[in-house]
């Protein structure tokens, strides 16, 4: 039973982080779907940006979405203020009235979220294609051309840009995240080529209005909007020329935090749109939700199973103590870049990725304990300003 429990689970972990992704490379290189783009096409566009006391960085975003090479007249930005009191509001404000783009600001109050608060804005919008963007997001000056590019394609219905972290001061978080990152975008070019990308990150993505559905408020749109486009029977695509950088987060307590209310939001979009997972009616996509989603965010399972089964199989030797040796230097490094960070010690890719590994799987232990209790967040809080005790981080 020991034994089975080992392979089963090395079996599983296996798949989750490579199996998968290289069955999607070989689909996609078997029965890749072209995509029709057109980068002369420019239909209307609006810009949506939902923000919460981002003062520190609403003006820059607003100069950055009025720099963008696109027609002004086929493009409108809407913010809308989920009960800011930190002069977001103002700031807004200011910016629109020497704009040569037409800006609006919409108040929320009291505060209901960044679902409730999108729901508003598209409402609101006349542009043919809706655009995404953070509060804090700095897109290249071509970011909405190569967006809607690939919507000259009358099968395609969202489209998500490539996010790029970097962290100023090469910390390990930051290294790890941004390796992430390039493993994540990798395997979206391959996603996008069997059909439809599963997971997006929402800071520079796009949608034909027609097909915006409205949410309840504690959905996570950048992950239900586009699963709601695969439903209706369109295709979610990747545009790696579409550009978008965000610093990572510097240290582990924000991020550690951010990826806990990440994941609890997804598994609940999970619950929602567990129909999509039936792979008689939904087929390869079901296979990918199932593999890219529901097996990574339950990772921790797998190698909990088997950490525990390589423990007690390792005094046999062989094959079992070489696992039990990898896990234990996965751990010894992970555990070293946490006391390395708090010491302010330069970033190491060996460090780096256990480091961050480990933390992902962490947080998806937290937040399917959270999620598990019926627990919700609905209202939310930029990647810098979210904060946990950073004892959370180890000790569950």
């Amino acid at each position: 039973m020991l034994t089975l429990v080992f392979w089963l689970s090395l079996a599983l972990l296996f798949y989750i982080y490579l199996g998968y992704p290289l069955l999607a490379s070989l689909l996609a290189q078997i029965r890749g779907l072209p995509i029709s783009t057109d980068d002369s096409y420019q239909p209307t566009v609006t810009i949506v940006i939902a923000a919460y006391n981002e003062a520190d960085s609403i003006e820059a975003t607003l100069n950055n979405k009025l720099e963008l090479a696109y027609p002004d007249e086929k493009i409108e930005i809407l913010v809308v203020s989920d009960e800011s009191d930190d002069g977001t509001d103002s700031i807004v404000e200011r910016v629109a009235q020497s704009s040569s783009r037409s800006i609006k600001l919409f108040r929320q109050v009291p505060r209901q979220g960044k679902t409730a608060g999108l729901n508003t804005l598209v409402a609101n919008a006349t542009g043919d294609i809706i655009l995404f963007s953070d509060a804090n997001s700095q897109w290249d000056q071509n970011a909405v051309n190569h967006l809607v590019s690939n919507f000259a394609d009358d099968g395609v219905g969202y489209v998500t840009g490539k996010m790029v972290y970097v962290a100023a001061d090469g910390s390990l978080v930051g290294d790890g995240c941004s390796t992430y990152m390039k493993y994540e975008n990798w395997l979206r070019v391959k996603e996008s080529a069997i059909g439809s990308v599963v997971g997006v990150d929402g800071g520079i993505d796009g949608i034909r209005k027609s097909l915006y559905q409205s949410l309840r408020a504690d959905q996570l749109p950048d992950f239900v909007q586009p699963l709601k486009v695969v439903e209706q029977g369109y295709r979610v695509i990747y545009e790696p020329r579409a550009l978008l950088k965000e610093d990572a987060n510097e240290d582990s307590v924000s991020e550690f935090s951010m990826r806990v209310r990440v994941s609890l939001r997804a598994l609940w979009a999970l619950k929602d749109m567990a129909h999509l997972m039936n792979p008689f009616n939904y087929g390869l996509f079901a296979l990918q939700m199932v593999s890219h989603k529901l097996l990574r965010y339950l990772a921790f399972v797998p190698l909990i199973t088997f950490t525990v089964a390589a423990l007690l199989l390792a005094p046999r030797g062989g094959f079992y103590a070489l696992c039990f040796f990898g896990l234990v230097l996965l751990y010894a490094f992970g555990w070293l870049g946490r006391k390395g960070e708090e010491r302010g010690r330069s970033s190491s890719f060996v460090y780096a990725v256990p480091y961050y590994f480990l933390l992902l799987n962490i947080a998806s232990l937290k937040a399917t304990m959270a999620f598990l209790k019926g627990e919700k967040k609905v209202v939310w809080k930029d990647r810098k300003s979210t904060r946990l005790n950073s004892s959370h981080l180890w000790h569950l």
